[in-house]
């Protein structure tokens, strides 16, 4: 059975390009994994996440303290476009941008379909009690010593109600 138009969710009924400024913002689910420090393996080319965060990331609220100053205060914050958001190979799997250029729907829990934002953290997607150190207080040189898999992975059970 077709819904009528107004009730098919905007990341359904539109393309990635036609979305406004505030549909594309709410596309992001606040769970700050793309906040932590990544690194590329040379050999493989692979991104590797680790469990240090952005200097402006909140690890409480997984949220950036400066959003809107973000870019000129982080050298290499990467502003997520309609144009970039397919060939970013790093975002994580749950990240709504990701799901929704793949053609899929974004998960159970994320804002949009629960209506609470607090919905990322409790199905233990969100950075939140994860974040080990301050890319502040840990030099490049040591950001290995920090790798982690689970930013690259779905939680277990949080894939439950997503659809294809």
């Amino acid at each position: 059975m077709m819904m009528p138009d107004d009730k098919i969710p905007f990341w359904r009924a539109k393309k990635m390009s036609e979305m406004t400024p505030k549909e594309w913002e709410s596309l992001c689910d606040g769970c700050g994994r793309c906040c932590l420090n990544k690194l590329t393996d040379v050999d493989t080319n692979e991104t590797v996440y680790t469990d240090v965060g952005c200097k402006l990331l909140d690890g409480q609220t997984c949220r950036c303290t400066d959003y809107k100053n973000r870019q000129a205060k982080v050298r290499d914050c990467v502003r997520l476009t309609p144009r970039n958001v397919k060939r970013l190979t790093w975002l994580p799997p749950t990240c709504g941008y990701r799901l929704v250029a793949e053609g899929r729907d974004l998960a159970w829990w994320h804002p949009l379909v629960s209506g609470d934002p607090d919905t990322v953290h409790t199905a233990g997607i969100s950075v939140r009690g994860k974040v080990s150190a301050s890319e502040k207080d840990v030099p490049d040189e040591r950001l290995v010593d920090f790798i982690v898999k689970w930013p690259g992975k779905w939680p277990k059970g949080s894939k439950g109600k997503t659809r294809k």
